[in-house]
């Protein structure tokens, strides 16, 4: 009996470190956010067998965490461990499937590998179309994932047309000041400047900047990115003190808050040179 017991606190603890861990990732703590999900394995590995569906979600987010600290690499090692443990246990429609496939794209994306990004985001599209109905906001996340690759690849127009899908489906699916209201403004305002339509990118950023001032603590990364890109949108525009003042406030923030190895750090610094330069 004791040692029954001794097994149910073990599970408890461990789920009371996945928790803190998941609180602090959404915090923008990403360091701490790590240790505690490192915790929570550690205890899982000692009662349960490595490919465990219990893994799986812990690993899925220490991967969010390497990959929100741009480790992208170390990110994909750790949703490939979710993948793989996932793809063993649920049924080919599950959910989870559908996260670990946007988890991966989202990695490959970032690491530049645009066609095999496209590849994980489309298996995603396929699972959610089995299984939502039209409006699900799901698919919004999928519509703005395909638009980021597309972004990425320079093709804009492209990329407007996603994320403009996915808007729709957001301004139906969530209150006003949701943050994935933020985020869907700031890529549609990036389209635009990408596209050379400066006075609405600003207009799209701003947005996205009042909604994230009423929804997210004051040293979130995701001021960083308001700030960096209204930076850049002022760059573009010939107003480079502005531009200076917003970029200076993205630096201040990502210091604070992301890891000095940070590729996002020494871009911010490279824009504040560049910028700089043209004074």
């Amino acid at each position: 009996m004791a040692q029954v017991g001794h097994k149910s606190d073990d599970s408890d603890t461990a789920h009371i470190y996945h928790q803190r861990g998941w609180m602090k990732q959404n915090q923008g703590q990403y360091t701490e956010a790590i240790s505690f999900y490192e915790k929570a394995l550690e205890i899982y590995r000692k009662t349960l067998s490595e490919d465990h569906p219990t893994l799986a979600p812990t690993y899925n987010n220490i991967g969010a965490v390497y990959n929100n600290m741009g480790d992208y690499s170390k990110a994909l090692e750790f949703y490939e461990k979710a993948l793989k443990i996932r793809e063993k246990a649920l049924p080919p429609n599950h959910p989870d499937l559908a996260t670990s496939y946007s988890n991966i794209g989202a990695a490959y994306n970032n690491m530049g590998d645009y066609s095999k990004a496209l590849e994980f985001y489309e298996k995603l599209l396929k699972i959610r179309e089995n299984a939502l109905p039209p409006n699900h906001p799901d698919f919004a996340t999928s519509y703005d994932n395909i638009g980021q690759v597309y972004n990425n690849m320079g093709d804009y127009s492209k990329a407007l047309e996603f994320y403009e899908k996915a808007h729709i489906i957001y301004e139906n699916a969530l209150p006003p000041n949701h943050p994935d209201l933020a985020s869907s403004y700031n890529n549609i305002g990036l389209a635009y400047n990408n596209m050379g339509d400066y006075s609405k990118a600003l207009e799209l950023h701003e947005k996205s900047l009042k909604i994230r001032e009423n929804a997210l603590p004051s040293n979130h990364p995701d001021f960083a990115t308001s700030y960096h890109n209204i930076g850049q949108v002022y760059d573009n525009m010939g107003d480079y003190s502005k531009a200076l003042s917003f970029l200076e406030k993205a630096l201040a923030i990502r210091q604070k808050s992301l890891p000095s190895t940070h590729p996002l750090i020494q871009d911010t610094k490279d824009n504040i040179d560049y910028v700089k330069k043209k004074m």
